[in-house]
């Protein structure tokens, strides 16, 4: 079983919530895949490297490594010439997307890296454990019209803008009720 851990480079700390999930993991000797950025990556990163498992993978687009904490295996994604950015970063995310069984996202409500990537697992039927930092709480994302959802009821309009934006999909006004 893989889970792909992400969230934006924005968020500085892990909670104890958040640690908790991260170790449950670990318990189950669940492999982790992790992107090699700054925030929630690194941070992620540390954790594992502090309880000392093995069992995690970091990704990095062309084989530039920008963090490994732990000197676990790196999976090098080819990434074409002319991508820079962005559209960069977001090749190893998509590769991650397509290796998990699943995404556990740790997100801030604007990222639209962490949002892209929820999409990216979605649209591969994959499900998605989201802990929304603003509030705090854990939702079950099941599939694109949840998040879409999610977003109308938790997000500002640039969020949801970004959403159609991301997906090609019209703008719909539906109505949201907490899904722990």
């Amino acid at each position: 079983m893989n889970v792909f851990v992400a969230g934006p480079r924005v968020l500085k700390s892990l909670n104890e919530d958040v640690k908790h999930r991260l170790v449950s993991l670990k318990n189950k000797n669940i492999t982790v895949l992790v992107g090699d950025a700054n925030g929630i990556d690194r941070l992620t990163q540390q954790h594992f490297s502090d309880l000392n498992y093995k069992n995690v993978i970091v990704y990095a687009s062309a084989g530039k490594v920008r963090n490994n904490i732990g000197n676990w295996k790196v999976k090098n994604v080819k990434v074409e010439d002319n991508l820079k950015g962005f559209n960069f970063y977001a090749a190893k995310d998509i590769q991650m997307a397509e290796d998990a069984d699943y995404g556990f996202m740790i997100w801030n409500g604007r990222s639209k890296g962490t949002l892209n990537n929820m999409i990216n697992l979605l649209n591969r039927s994959k499900k998605v454990l989201l802990y929304f930092a603003p509030n705090g709480h854990f939702y079950n994302i099941e599939a694109l019209d949840m998040l879409e959802k999610f977003l109308n009821s938790m997000c500002h309009r640039e969020v949801l803008d970004t959403y159609h934006n991301l997906t090609g999909s019209d703008v719909k006004q539906i109505s949201f009720s907490n899904m722990h």
